[in-house]
């Protein structure tokens, strides 16, 4: 089985915009939030895979922490089935210790074992050691339900 692009689209403008999605069970359809919520994307060492929580194999050099991007249209561009960030997103630069990074997750809480709603793998792996500034460029950051 596999959703059509329309269905694609209207999840995922639904869960990283906060848009409604009309005629889903009834004419209001699957309605945004009230109040929209972030996300909190996660750098991984490994595949955290669907077992995982926001902690599994998480990214620990000194002073990573997971960044908040908006459940919005100036978060998110929904577009051909592909949901991807409006703005760059920038993590702290490391000081000490170091990580391989491998992949990135999309979760709920901005720190401990929060849900890991998706994951991916980096298109390379980043080798992050002192002065190393991980980062996604606006749209280089693409979720997709396929």
């Amino acid at each position: 089985m596999s959703a059509t692009n329309v269905f694609e689209n209207g999840l995922l403008s639904l869960i990283f915009e906060n848009a409604n999605y009309a005629n889903v069970g009834d004419a209001t359809g699957l309605r945004g939030s009230s109040t929209a919520g972030v996300f909190y994307i996660s750098l991984h060492t490994a595949n955290p895979n669907e077992t995982g929580d926001q902690t599994t194999s998480e990214a620990n050099y000194t002073p990573y922490a997971r960044v908040s991007v908006a459940r919005s249209t100036a978060g998110w561009s929904v577009a051909s089935g592909v949901a991807d960030n409006d703005a760059s997103i920038t993590f702290a630069a490391c000081a000490s210790g170091s990580s391989t990074v491998t992949h990135f997750g999309v979760g709920s809480d901005a720190s401990a074992a929060g849900n890991l709603f998706l994951w991916g793998a980096l298109g390379a792996s980043l080798a992050v050691t002192a002065g190393i500034t991980p980062s996604f460029a606006a749209g280089a950051l693409d979720v997709s339900l396929d």
